[in-house]
């Protein structure tokens, strides 16, 4: 009763303020899980950056453009090279290979929750419908929101940032890969159950490559996320190509902002291009098991 006259006379729900509260919370009774956690990713995003900036330049994008060539053809490889030169020829490498290093520790996180997590609302309404309304609250929530209750957790420097990466990008993860197993033909699960499979193995001779082409554009979709949410996680200390876009803009440098801007544009278009062609490639091979009849393909498990 005393909560519905508070709501008549116009009284301001304190909803911040609880917020706040459970963030301490957190800080106080299960603080040594965030350090355990600051200390893996830390060690992971060290790892990833020894890998992007101790080689020389021209080996990391011969490397680069080996996969790209890999993914779809010389002319995605010739442009990886065009691009990448680009980039050291602004003075932006390093800051360049900081954000990939971020990143792809950002997308191999998100990828190794979201896969699984789509999987399981897939295989259970139930979780689906639990999962659905955390995942349009992660889409929802803007950006710059997420570094505050990071930055709380997990101070100030990479930790943060890939933090709130993977909390705005593992959402359409979680989404595609439900949708691509949700969208498998049921007649193929029906002819691999009347052989006697297992669940776990229809899961991984059927379900899981036929669904291959939709899981890869989920990955895609978190890599693009990631790496928008890279450049404003420099605002938590995160290092990278956010830094010299934050120093551009405060001070009004339009030289530096455009460099480091069209950097993370040549990064973000490889990307793109790279993880688009290997969903092309699996999604050519879906389609080519597709007309198989039901029991064929059953028959492989």
């Amino acid at each position: 009763m005393d909560f519905i006259q508070q709501l008549t006379d116009g009284a301001r729900i304190p909803l911040g303020t609880w917020a706040r509260e459970f963030i301490n919370f957190l800080q106080d009774y299960v603080g040594w899980l965030f350090d355990f956690i600051a200390t893996v990713f830390t060690g992971i995003y060290d790892a990833a950056t020894w890998v992007f900036t101790e080689p020389p330049g021209w080996a990391i994008i011969i490397v680069l453009a080996g996969i790209a060539y890999l993914a779809k053809g010389w002319k995605l490889a010739l442009g990886t090279v065009l691009g990448l030169v680009l980039i050291m020829t602004v003075a932006q490498w390093e800051n360049a290979m900081l954000t990939l290093a971020l990143t792809v520790v950002a997308v191999l996180i998100a990828t190794l929750i979201a896969i699984p997590v789509g999987i399981w609302a897939a295989r259970s309404q139930a979780v689906s419908n639990t999962v659905r309304p955390i995942l349009d609250f992660l889409q929802t929530m803007p950006a710059f929101v997420y570094l505050l209750p990071a930055i709380f957790l997990f101070s100030v420097g990479p930790v943060p940032g890939i933090v709130a990466t993977i909390m705005f990008a593992v959402a359409p993860g979680v989404r595609l890969t439900e949708l691509g197993i949700r969208g498998v033909d049921k007649e193929v699960v029906e002819a691999g159950n009347a052989f006697g499979a297992t669940p776990g193995r229809i899961l991984r001779q059927i379900q899981l490559p036929l669904a291959m082409p939709s899981i890869m554009a989920g990955v895609n979709q978190v890599i693009m996320l990631s790496l928008s949410m890279s450049v404003i996680a420099s605002m938590v200390g995160a290092p990278g190509l956010g830094r010299p876009i934050v120093q551009a803009l405060s001070s009004v440098n339009i030289s530096l902002g455009f460099e480091a801007g069209i950097s993370v544009v040549v990064i973000a278009m490889i990307l793109d291009r790279v993880t688009g062609g290997f969903g092309q490639a699996k999604r050519k091979r879906s389609v080519a098991v597709k007309p198989a009849k039901p029991a064929e393909a059953a028959a492989s498990v």
